[in-house]
């Protein structure tokens, strides 16, 4: 067998390929020597990408699509009676969640897993740039596209591992980690857990698979950890806080970031901290930071419309999320703020409404959308709309102007004769709330 290559022979379907997961495992998978095909409900980035790695993915899901002799490995989004994995038992294939196949790819390489409500997909990015800095150069699945690569996955002979490992479906509980990471913990995927206490038992069963973790310096935090941890932490007070970056001292070391707020600062110590357990030199990892470009949909310039604002796109989909979205934005004094919300799944919507419009009503216009379904179906959440977070907004607010424009054209055509120069417009969510920011950019080249 060709050591470089011990997955000859396999055949891997991945129904829901195109997710922010799934398409990291197909290119790890193609590049240890599997044949790889999938399918998945409609065209996106990822689904772009596999195609110049040599991977053609089916657009919507039919039985025709699964492949004799294939692994069907289904992402958490795929229903039981989705046609494929209908097929697949029929067939008498081999169905398999997608946490086993991320438990496989843990165990081939000592792996850092990076775990939190927040900061997860970002700090795991600074892990993976930090080691190629220090002279290391990682494998990596996360659930991003980083800047620098382009990719939001890689995999080569590196000896280390590094994952963004998600909690909302438990998946995480399948790696195989040397080195834990945990930046936070909220409620946040309410379908999963049905409380603080169950979210909290799945971090210490995290956690305990790992021989050492760096875990955000809060004692609730700490307390979930039986075993060697290294806490870490960026405090206020010892950050300097710029326009678009920061600066601070980790370790004695000089640090300089070119993304905005505290929180990265919080996030790049974090990695900074993995980095030198993993052995990387902790002088080569955080000169590496200094030119960071961050990751895709994560405080991403897009850029500016035929009036002169500056548009940003976020993906925060937290109460969290947007407060410290909205903040590291105030690094760049703009002459107003305007936040253009799209909520993500009913559930999330309905639980934290009136957080969500407390954090949004740190901007100084804030438009909401209506609510982004992905999994969900209105139906089974009677009552609840993004209508609910602009009420919250404008509850919050003190006077400053909310709008609730359900559409996206709806928002575009109200916010075409309201933004001025000297404006900082931020769109934020994980729906497809980025297509009204590339469209109000796409007036200005038009």
């Amino acid at each position: 067998m060709d050591a470089t290559r011990p997955w000859a022979g396999r055949r891997l379907h991945l129904v829901g390929i195109g997710g922010a997961g799934m398409s990291g495992y197909a290119l790890a998978a193609l590049a240890l020597g599997a044949e790889v095909s999938g399918s998945d409900a409609a065209e996106s980035g990822a689904t772009a990408r596999l195609r110049a790695h040599g991977i053609e993915p089916s657009i919507g899901h039919a039985a025709a699509n699964v492949p004799d002799g294939a692994e069907v490995v289904y992402s958490t989004a795929v229903p039981e009676d989705n046609p494929e994995r209908v097929a697949a038992r029929a067939r008498g294939l081999r169905e398999r969640p997608r946490a086993e196949l991320l438990g496989e790819l843990s165990g081939l390489r000592r792996t850092i897993a990076v775990a939190g409500t927040h900061g997860k997909t970002t700090t795991s990015a600074m892990v993976v740039h930090a080691l190629r800095g220090a002279g290391l150069d990682p494998c990596y699945l996360v659930g991003g596209e980083l800047r620098a690569t382009g990719e939001n996955a890689a995999w080569g002979p590196g000896e280390w591992l590094v994952v963004e490992a998600d909690e909302s479906d438990r998946s995480f509980l399948a790696l195989h980690p040397e080195i834990a990471v945990l930046t936070n913990v909220e409620l946040d995927h309410h379908a999963t857990y049905g409380s603080r206490l169950e979210l909290d038992a799945a971090m210490r069963a995290f956690l305990a698979l790992a021989s050492q973790a760096a875990i955000w310096d809060r004692p609730e935090l700490l307390a979930l950890r039986d075993g060697p941890v290294t806490p870490y932490d960026a405090s206020p007070a010892a950050v300097e806080l710029g326009p678009g970056g920061s600066s601070f001292s980790w370790e004695g070391i000089d640090v300089a970031l070119i993304v905005p707020g505290l929180h990265n600062a919080r996030n790049a110590v974090g990695a900074l901290t993995a980095c030198r357990l993993a052995g990387a030199d902790p002088a080569r990892a955080a000169a590496a930071l200094a030119d960071f470009p961050g990751v895709r949909r994560r405080f991403e310039r897009l850029g500016e419309t035929p009036s002169g604002a500056v548009v940003y796109d976020d993906y925060a989909h937290h109460p969290t999320e947007v407060g410290a979205t909205l903040a590291a934005a105030r690094s760049f004094a703009p002459r107003r703020l305007v936040a253009i919300f799209q909520p993500h799944l009913y559930s999330r919507t309905a639980q934290l409404a009136r957080a969500f419009g407390a954090a949004l009503a740190l901007a100084d216009v804030v438009c909401v959308l209506d609510v982004y379904p992905a999994r969900e179906r209105a139906q089974d959440f009677p009552g609840v709309s993004g209508r609910l977070i602009a009420q919250a907004a404008a509850d919050a607010a003190r006077g400053r102007p909310v709008w609730w424009l359900p559409t996206i054209a709806a928002a575009r055509g109200a916010l075409a004769g309201e933004l001025r120069a000297g404006d900082l417009v931020l769109t934020l969510g994980a729906g497809d709330v980025d297509r009204l920011g590339r469209e109000l950019v796409t007036e200005a080249g038009s």
